[in-house]
């Protein structure tokens, strides 16, 4: 007779496995209840966020269950390092075609390992059966005042982005999205598909400093774009100036590589806008590598520059129910 669901979550969801012990946080009550109880520390607002991932949208149904967790988790965080938060706890809804003991003990334990890393407590969530699905919502912490919106860019303000962008979008254009097959660069689109990073501190060194902010899940073009209607400005982008991986540019050359990079998503690194007046305390934020690649402007819509002439870009990117699963 196969274990309840009961039994499954005091096997391989147990708080001693996912409680942390974040500090300044109050966990009243976690897991073992109808609901969990949290104290917010004074001083401080809590900023929610939740995200569904479901097989063969969101990562590929034969994908491994490692990195089916580490991927759920980070981009869950994605979303906290965009506001600015510091990440406190989470909360997983998992649905399952079946329950295989194999299968639990890695996700949980590389779910585990994930939150630990972050010092994240899971306080609760759900465990039921039906297609492979997970939905996590992330509690974070902020200063009042201080959370980054994506409402605040002003005509003039430089625009950044972190690390390199395209990397999963070509992880998955290509297909690398299945097992290491040890070539390097197919190797590294991958890790950067499943394993991306969640740029936490860089996000909480932005508050306060950043205009406006939005984590790149949908692409560059795309997630910029809701920069630009929620500020109600128009941005000028330079194309050449988007950083790139070496990986990425093998594999698909430099035209291919850029148009992914702009159109693209899935990387989790950060865009945000910040007034050039304050451009030279970026250096020195979060050991994280910072570009550059564009501005600001009154005219409405996204452009490139280009041998100083503008031309119109469409803000493509992905959305749900306008476009093919992603990883089928």
């Amino acid at each position: 007779m196969s274990e309840g669901e009961f039994a499954l979550l005091r096997r391989y969801f147990q708080p001693r496995r996912f409680q942390h012990g974040k500090q300044g946080v109050e966990l009243v009550q976690g897991i073992g209840d109808d609901a969990a109880i949290l104290g917010c520390p004074p001083g401080r607002q809590w900023v929610l966020s939740v995200d569904t991932l479901c097989s063969g949208v969101h990562f590929p149904a034969e994908a491994p269950a490692a990195d089916i967790a580490h991927r759920a988790l980070a981009v869950n965080l994605s979303d906290l390092a965009a506001m600015g938060a510091e990440a406190a706890g989470f909360t997983l809804a998992l649905s399952l075609p079946e329950a295989q003991p194999a299968w639990l003990e890695e996700f949980s334990s590389a779910l585990a390992q994930s939150a630990r890393r972050h010092h994240l407590d899971l306080v609760g969530g759900d465990l039921g059966q039906g297609p492979l699905s997970l939905t996590l919502q992330v509690h974070g912490l902020v200063e009042p005042g201080r959370a980054l919106l994506r409402s605040g860019a002003q005509p003039g303000d430089l625009i950044y982005v972190s690390g390199t962008l395209g990397d999963a979008a070509g992880a998955l254009a290509l297909n690398y999205l299945g097992q290491s097959n040890g070539e390097a660069d197919h190797d590294y689109l991958r890790s950067r598909f499943y394993r991306p990073v969640p740029r936490l501190e860089l996000g909480r060194a932005l508050g306060g400093l950043a205009s406006a902010a939005i984590d790149i899940s949908d692409g560059l073009l795309a997630d910029l774009g809701q920069i630009l209607h929620c500020s109600e400005a128009g941005a000028e982008l330079e194309p050449e100036a988007i950083p790139l991986s070496s990986s990425l540019r093998r594999c698909l050359g430099d035209s291919r590589a850029r148009q992914t990079a702009m159109e693209g998503g899935d990387d989790y690194e950060l865009c945000f806008t910040i007034h050039p007046q304050r451009e030279h305390q970026l250096p020195v934020l979060a050991n994280t590598p910072l570009q550059r690649i564009g501005r600001i402007i009154d005219t409405p819509g996204l452009h490139a520059l280009e041998e100083n002439r503008r031309r119109p870009l469409r803000p493509r990117g992905w959305q749900h129910f306008a476009n093919q699963p992603k990883a089928p």
